[in-house]
């Protein structure tokens, strides 16, 4: 019982640790970009990348962590295949309407399920995908506002969706079927995705932004904001395989959709973004479906755990009876030694 009391707290600081950093960076990054005027997203993930590189890098010199080697085949494809998946998530956001770009993100929650189930057996009950249409229902209210479609974003979009759910999908499987640690799997793959998003990113950036990266004045401002988004990415990046590693891709992607309620209120309270009815209903429906989902996978767990608990107790009472079978035994043996020898 201390082990499960201990490893739901570990999840719970997970949690909050990812929704804190998150919320943190994009504050930040709203101000770099929207305030500064530095339009670079691209490369600047290539930045925080490297700096989460770096700062593990560190600490494992420090013996804070112990590296595991893992097949380098494998984690150079997981490397790659997460760098690629966020270039195309800003190509999306780039190529389409910030609606179609939010429809984008509400697809990875059915487009995982989808996969979990037909490729890892994984079983979802009719509430939990009841809790997930609710919450996917009032995120879409509170945050889509336009659809304009075209081709091309289309396809960015729908490759950026599979990109993203393989990736954290094997995120998650990496981490159990190879036995290690969320920091240890973050500290070999971040050197790959750095790599591959500080080649393509500046490109990315000024396909988009038809700015160069390298021809940007850089202000003392604009460095400090970019020294403090890259020390938040550290916590973000660090906590994003932790969640994955202790719950599953899914609540992951829940928790983001709380982070974008959050980000919205922020908005409102902070920076005065506008606010209308529909932004309020839309997220009391998806604060809703998170509660029902929360809900559901505690009531599912404890399900899961009483089988085991009984077979645990099951076991220790028949350990119990054979302990107690034995001094009656070794005590029938004396009785007998001592007719015996009596006779």
């Amino acid at each position: 019982m201390g082990e499960m009391s201990s490893f739901q707290l570990g999840v719970v600081g997970a949690l909050f640790l990812s929704v804190a950093s998150s919320v943190s960076i994009v504050i930040c990054n709203k101000a770099l970009m929207s305030n500064l005027g530095f339009p670079f997203a691209t490369t600047l993930t290539s930045w925080h990348l490297m700096v989460t590189f770096c700062t593990l890098h560190a600490a494992q010199r420090l013996n804070f962590f112990e590296s595991k080697s893992i097949d380098t085949k494998t984690v150079m494809l997981f490397g790659i295949l997460n760098g690629v998946s966020i270039g195309l998530l800003n190509l999306s956001l780039g190529f389409n309407s910030i609606g179609f770009y939010q429809m984008t993100k509400l697809a990875i929650i059915p487009f995982t399920v989808l996969l979990e189930t037909l490729f890892l057996n994984k079983q979802f009950s009719r509430k939990i995908k009841f809790a997930l249409f609710l919450l996917l229902v009032g995120v879409g209210i509170a945050s889509v506002t336009d659809l304009q479609l075209n081709l091309v974003g289309t396809i960015l979009s729908l490759l950026a969706i599979v990109t993203t759910c393989v990736g954290q999908i094997l995120t998650n499987t990496i981490q159990k079927r190879l036995n290690v640690s969320s920091t240890q799997l973050l500290y070999q793959s971040a050197p790959f995705q750095a790599a591959i998003l500080f080649v393509s990113g500046p490109l990315v950036d000024q396909f988009l932004t038809k700015q160069n990266v390298f021809a940007y004045k850089y202000s003392p401002l604009v460095l400090g904001f970019i020294v403090l988004s890259c020390l938040i990415a550290v916590s973000v990046n660090f906590s994003t395989f932790l969640v994955i590693g202790k719950t599953s891709p899914v609540t992951y992607q829940v928790l983001g959709h709380l982070k974008t309620c959050l980000i919205l209120g922020f908005g409102y309270t902070l920076l005065h973004d506008p606010f209308t009815e529909r932004n309020i209903i839309g997220i009391l429906i998806a604060i809703c479906g998170m509660g029902l989902y929360s809900f559901f996978c505690t009531q599912e767990s404890k399900k899961k755990q009483s089988p085991d608990l009984s077979l645990v107790s099951q076991i220790k009472d028949k350990d119990t009876t054979q302990l107690l079978g034995h001094p009656d035994k070794e005590s029938h043996e004396a009785k007998k030694s001592t007719k015996d020898s009596v006779v």
